[in-house]
């Protein structure tokens, strides 16, 4: 056994990926057939048909904003991430920071998922089959299988997740290409990828734009395998580049064609529990609704297994560091995983279903389950649009202080990204109207400030603990 209290810092099962789980890892966070199937629907009430643009302009602001992400990945790869990045680059206190931003944004993530299997599966049954199964009690299976792989370590999640992405992705794609070659509703247009085609405006574009980025959480996955992968200072930046680009290609194409299979009538009355894609294999290939249903839930599944893979790990490496209870840096000796932290965020994933969905609809009402969704979705967000800013801002520090840093990858792009980044977050406090979504980037600053004062008080009484931020990183062998 390994734990936290011997000699040596607890490591992770060293050169036990390759490149191409590393893709997996950050694509399957994505979800493309998830972000495809549910988030554009939490955008259409206010970006309307114009939604394919918000998701072009976040794809730009993305790519812009992995620039500092990747550069830091190649000179420090940790299971920390971000939180190492920031530690780094500003110093330990704003590492703690970005810490508990993190946790706000990674550990949202697999209950979200939970729920929102729950709620689809659902209605699905209940439409197919004529029963009501509440979704809390379908959520029950999602939720144990994510623990058990989680348990047997990184390599039976990565598999797992290899085979759902491949399979999300095919039928994704498939759909989309059937509604383009049928011409869509009323003939194929490029007005949804245009701003004018929004029925809000500019604050439309604003607000949908959130859940746009909601579809690109995750693109950094790959860096939380920064112990684990083989190559890390090559293969993490690779992995991030190829799965963003990727990832946002199939978001613009298959939402495009969304927009132009239900047109703007549709596409304008959509909500969030609605379910367009089923709609659309019912219009156009009847065939394919039951592979859109074993997309959309094997979609849910792998976002839910490899987001739960990367906090976990920032978990792992802060308990390690002394910034959490060292229980959580445990090793299990025989799968290598971090299983304290596993169990821990499988606790924190249950009662965050349970709470919010007890609150926001109710446990047997499928509302509840896809209101888990779409808030605690909306505020993983904001969080983690304020860990991209500050780890923009640590690439630029850390190159200065170097002294040979590249001035377009390792000061321009990050600068931009820091900015765009920060104007999306700022944007939602002067623009958002409709609540609950009004209370949320307040909900987050407040998070912010306790996260502050936390640092500080770190800082004051227990500086030693405070130093190590960052400090384990990965080596080449």
């Amino acid at each position: 056994m390994t734990s936290a209290t011997s000699a040596e810092p607890a490591q992770l099962r060293r050169n036990s990926v390759g490149l191409p789980s590393a893709v997996i890892m950050s694509a399957a966070i994505m979800g493309p057939a998830v972000s495809t199937f549910f988030n554009p629907q939490f955008s259409t009430p206010f970006s309307g048909f114009a939604t394919p643009f918000v998701y072009i302009v976040c794809l730009v602001v993305m790519l812009i904003t992995a620039s500092g992400v990747m550069e830091m990945a190649a000179v420090a790869p940790s299971a920390g991430s971000f939180y190492t990045y920031v530690a780094l680059g500003l110093g330990p206190t704003a590492g703690f920071i970005a810490g508990g931003l993190m946790f706000v944004a990674y550990a949202l993530l697999p209950p979200i998922e939970i729920a929102l299997i729950g709620a689809y599966l659902q209605e699905t049954i209940k439409q197919a089959f004529g029963f009501n199964i509440p979704w809390i009690l379908i959520s029950i299976l999602p939720w144990i299988a994510m623990t058990v792989l989680a348990l047997e370590g990184i390599r039976s999640s990565l598999r797992t997740a290899m085979t759902l992405f491949i399979l999300e992705v095919a039928i994704v794609l498939a759909m989309a290409v059937i509604v383009t070659a049928s011409g869509g509703a009323h003939g194929v247009t490029a007005a949804p990828l245009t701003p004018s085609a929004s029925p809000n405006g500019f604050q439309g574009l604003v607000t949908g734009g959130v859940f746009a980025a909601l579809s690109f959480v995750g693109f950094e996955g790959a860096t939380t395998l920064g112990e684990e992968v083989r190559n890390p200072r090559r293969n993490v930046p690779l992995a991030i580049a190829l799965s963003t680009l990727a990832v946002g290609v199939i978001y613009v194409f298959c939402i495009w064609a969304e927009m132009i299979g239900l047109g703007p009538e549709k596409v304008n009355a959509l909500t969030g529990s609605s379910t367009p894609w089923n709609d659309l294999a019912a219009l156009y290939a009847p065939w394919m609704t039951p592979l859109i249903i074993v997309a959309s839930v094997s979609s849910m599944a792998a976002v839910m297994v490899n987001g739960n893979t990367g906090v976990v790990r920032v978990l792992f490496a802060m308990g390690r560091e002394g910034m959490l209870p060292s229980t959580l840096a445990y090793v299990d000796a025989k799968h290598g995983t971090p299983r304290n932290a596993v169990y821990f965020q499988s606790l924190f994933s249950a009662l965050v279903v349970i709470a919010v969905g007890a609150v926001s609809g109710g446990l047997t009402n499928s509302d509840g389950g896809s209101n888990v969704y779409g808030y605690c979705g909306f505020v993983l967000t904001l969080a983690i649009l304020l860990v991209y800013v500050l780890a923009n801002l640590a690439a630029i520090a850390f190159f200065r202080r170097r002294g040979d840093g590249h001035f377009l990858r390792q000061m321009l792009l990050p600068a931009l990204g820091a900015i765009l980044i920060a104007a999306l977050f700022i944007a939602q406090i002067i623009e958002q109207t409709d609540p609950p979504y009004t209370w949320m980037p307040w909900m987050i600053v407040a998070w912010l400030v306790a996260c502050v004062a936390g640092a500080l008080w770190l800082r004051a009484s227990r500086p030693d603990v405070l130093a190590k931020a960052g400090a384990v990183l990965a080596s080449e062998d």
